[in-house]
């Protein structure tokens, strides 16, 4: 046999080996970022854990994913085509408001359940009452953990300026706390209780009990990955949602391969896993009374003058159909 035909008989073959096994035989490949503002946040956990079980692949993506300081960073990245998917906040849907070049295509996890305030272990605070006059640290004024220190302060029935806020990174923010600067900070649950385990914080309060209506985290995708490679769009959501079953069905397996990769003790991430995971969407569908919470604070952190269309930022066109 021609050499010509071999060749394009192997092919062939390699083709329909590949439809059989439901494995396509090229994937699009994906730059995807998480804006990690926190030591290890596990709502964006299950882009690890997808990559690794091989499920971003089975649905025909190739995922590279690298991880920003920030959500400004990020959108920054998104608006130059450096990244074409991103992993961050809901209320970053303001980006897409003033005219970012993206749409938030799958809502990640609703209510922040991961987000806790840790104060010193020195620091006479037992209750949000205490909390008058005390600095906290944030990542930015007008950040998520910004917000959620406002909102903590407005269901106080205090002013936003009765609790001082500190904008810092994260190890800036522990510093912080450790030099007796500020008296607590905002971070994510495992973090908090890393440091309750170290006695150098304590854990006053799940913002998760606070805020009940909210969209912490969303998927966004670039208009031009859109545009292009909608069916790339399908697929990564299509692994992600896949992952988050994983996840749901194997709580040991998953925390296994968690502290592989975050290097925290197993029972930290177990319980982690316990509270964290109820925020985690099992559709990407959006929550109409969790949006209209995120367009307030819009509003209240001077973000937008108005309220926009919430409809206009997001998109559920291409979310699993099952």
């Amino acid at each position: 046999m021609p050499m010509r035909m071999v060749c394009c008989a192997r092919w062939l073959l390699l083709a329909s080996l590949c439809l059989a096994s439901g494995i396509s035989a090229a994937e699009t490949p994906l730059r995807v970022a998480k804006a990690q503002a926190y030591a290890y946040a596990y709502a964006f956990l299950p882009l690890d854990l997808g990559i690794e079980l091989g499920l971003f692949k089975k649905h025909g993506v190739e995922v590279s994913p690298s991880q920003l300081d920030g959500s400004g960073k990020m959108h920054q990245a998104m608006a130059s085509d450096s990244i074409d998917i991103a992993l961050g906040a809901g209320s970053d849907m303001v980006f897409v408001a003033k005219g970012s070049p993206e749409l938030a295509v799958a809502a990640l996890a609703g209510p922040p359940l991961e987000l806790i305030l840790a104060v010193r272990p020195d620091a006479p605070i037992t209750t949000a009452a205490d909390l008058k006059g005390r600095v906290i640290g944030v990542s930015a004024v007008a950040s998520l953990t910004g917000w959620m220190v406002r909102e903590l302060s407005r269901r106080q029935g205090w002013a936003p300026e009765d609790i001082k806020v500190f904008s810092a990174s994260v190890p800036a923010r522990w510093a912080a706390m450790s030099a007796k600067e500020i008296d607590g900070t905002v971070v994510d649950l495992g973090s908090g209780l890393v440091a309750e385990r170290k006695g150098s914080a304590r854990i006053l309060l799940h913002f998760g009990d606070l805020v009940k209506d909210f969209q912490i985290h969303a998927i966004y995708a670039t208009d031009k990955l859109i545009a292009a490679h909608p069916e790339a769009v399908r697929g990564f959501l299509a692994g992600w949602f896949e992952t988050i079953a994983f996840m749901r069905a194997n709580k040991d397996k998953t925390v296994r391969m968690a502290q592989k990769m975050t290097g925290f003790d197993v029972d930290i991430l177990a319980r982690s896993y316990d509270e964290v995971m109820p925020e985690l969407s099992d559709d990407g569908k959006f929550d109409r009374k969790a949006l209209a919470v995120i367009s307030r604070s819009f509003v209240e952190l001077n973000l937008l003058d108005k309220e926009p269309d919430m409809t206009k930022l997001y998109t559920e066109a291409y979310l699993p159909k099952n």
